[in-house]
């Protein structure tokens, strides 16, 4: 589903009422009180329809007659969906969001660099070659140091050449790049670059087994930082 991108009134109400349902303020099955609502956030009837009809193509709420409208059950909901993940790390999410993240990437990311070895071809090495270049470029900028890296790993899942694993770059981007600005944005991390020139060098080799166990060594890296970020959290 192609990522939500409204604005103004309109996408602050999709972006408000989202927040809450995520964070439990508005509980899974409960019937949500339109008339209160819009009177608190004093909005027209036509933004609130407007917002609830996004909501519901995301799976979060519905409406029955003589019901209303109520917060679906979570199972229903599109987790896969790019704003759904967004707006769970916007609401501050918990330790288990990154880990399963993680654990996703375990089972993609090392299969990808796998089929690449035997796929990729110059465009896609180039492409490799173009991220790690900016990557290395980076330095201290945290914005760039996560553009880099959301460049390396849609190069990646693309030189596998599996349209469903490609597929899966939108829930990869969405969650990596939340994943990054935390890396990224605190005060001491290490270079990225070797663990993704290791990568690049097996694929290019056409060493598929060293693709999947350098992709397999990157991940345990970028675990590592995150755990080192949330110890330097719980120090502070």
């Amino acid at each position: 589903m192609a990522q939500y991108t409204g604005r103004g009134v309109h996408g602050q109400t999709v972006e408000i009422i989202a927040g809450r349902i995520l964070a439990g303020e508005i509980a899974e099955g409960s019937t949500i009180n339109l008339a209160a609502l819009q009177a608190e956030l004093d909005i027209s009837l036509t933004v609130m329809r407007e917002a609830l009809k996004v909501l519901t193509a995301k799976g979060l709420v519905d409406a029955r007659p003589k019901r209303g409208t109520f917060v679906r059950p979570r199972a229903a909901w599109n987790l896969l969906d790019a704003d759904v993940i967004r707006w769970q790390f916007a609401g501050g999410a918990d330790a288990s969001l990154l880990d399963q993240l993680h654990e996703v990437r375990a089972i993609m990311e090392p299969a990808a660099a796998r089929l690449a070895a035997a796929r990729a071809t110059d465009d896609d090495l180039a492409a490799l070659d173009a991220a790690l270049a900016q990557m290395a470029d980076a330095q201290d900028d945290p914005a760039a140091a996560v553009a880099a890296d959301l460049n390396f790993h849609r190069a990646l899942l693309h030189a596998a050449h599996n349209e469903w694993l490609e597929r899966m770059k939108v829930v990869m981007e969405t969650g990596l790049a939340e994943r990054d600005k935390l890396v990224h944005g605190a005060q001491h991390h290490d270079d990225p670059v070797p663990s993704h020139q290791a990568v690049v060098a097996a694929i290019r080799a056409r060493d598929a087994a060293a693709a999947e166990r350098a992709m397999g060594d990157l991940l345990d890296k970028a675990a590592q930082d995150v755990d080192h970020v949330r110890k330097q959290k719980d120090t502070r």
